[in-house]
């Protein structure tokens, strides 16, 4: 918000007895944003960051060691059911390290969405009592899921050693992809945090969806098995795009099709302008209704 104050005048000259009026006006376009702000509070993000990560494993025996054994263990389900019993094929890799790398990347996808989702909400006394822009909440569950991001990675290249799989150049745009992934995700995250303060119903429903979102995406299968007729309303789910993207670069799987990269891209900066500016004309009333 911007503020002008304007002095009403007797003639030329101001009247000393009278108080000076202002005038509250809302601003408009991209200094809605007011990404300087956010930037000056830039700090307070990183702290708010770490705070996320070290409450998550605190009072844990195995503390982090949780990050390797929960995508771990659903890639190992998901290669019992689908590879052994199902022998869905894995594009001529080991479907442990085929499933692991849809798992890895999609785990940060709904980390980020359950974790900032709800975040207004565990956060209500913070908003309550003192002001920063509210915006760091959401955003810095974004940059504490990077953290379990970075640790399953780490997993990820331990296998590919282990069955002898060696990175390519493609290696080189896997921060591209994982940047469309935390887009996407800040985006719909913008969206839901908001929208979970004023009706609580999406705190229930965003399981849900999450499973039903998944079991849409190839996290467990190859897109190879979608007959022809629907791959192209099936290319229109964002996840598709950064999971595929995620194994051509690591994995070389085959090719990626460039015009689903750039639509998934279009779509997730609309949806993260989106949800920004919704989350700013909205976020006054976080106060009074958290």
């Amino acid at each position: 918000m911007t503020a002008s104050a304007t002095v009403a005048a007797a003639g030329r000259q101001p009247d000393p007895g009278r108080r000076p009026s202002v005038v509250i006006q809302p601003t408009s376009g991209w200094a809605a944003l007011n990404l300087r702000e956010l930037w000056t509070y830039r700090d307070l993000l990183l702290i708010l960051a770490g705070r996320d990560v070290k409450l998550r494993y605190k009072q844990t025996g195995l503390g982090v060691t949780w990050v390797i054994l929960q995508p771990l263990v659903a890639a190992l389900i998901f290669t019992i059911m689908f590879g052994r019993f199902a022998k869905l094929p894995s594009d001529g890799h080991p479907y442990i390290v085929f499933v692991f790398s849809g798992v890895v990347v999609w785990n940060y996808f709904a980390a980020v969405l359950q974790r900032a989702g709800n975040s207004l909400i565990t956060d209500a006394r913070l908003i309550t009592k003192v002001y920063f822009p509210r915006l760091a909440i959401p955003l810095a569950s974004v940059f504490s899921a990077l953290v379990d991001l970075a640790v399953a990675l780490g997993v990820l290249g331990v296998l590919m050693l282990v069955y002898g799989i060696m990175p390519t150049w493609r290696i080189l745009l896997l921060p591209f992809f994982i940047g469309l992934t935390a887009v996407t995700a800040t985006g719909v995250s913008l969206w839901l945090s908001a929208l979970n303060v004023r009706y609580r119903d999406f705190a229930h429903a965003m399981p849900f969806m999450l499973q039903v979102w998944m079991f849409a995406s190839p996290v467990a299968y190859a897109t190879s098995i979608v007959p022809e007729r629907w791959r192209l309303l099936y290319s229109l789910n964002p996840a598709v795009t950064f999971i595929e993207g995620m194994r051509w670069s690591v994995l070389g799987t085959s090719s990626i099709e460039p015009a689903m990269v750039v639509l998934t891209s279009i779509v997730a900066l609309v949806v993260f302008i989106g949800g920004a500016f919704f989350f700013r004309r909205v976020e006054q009333g976080f106060a009074d209704s958290v």
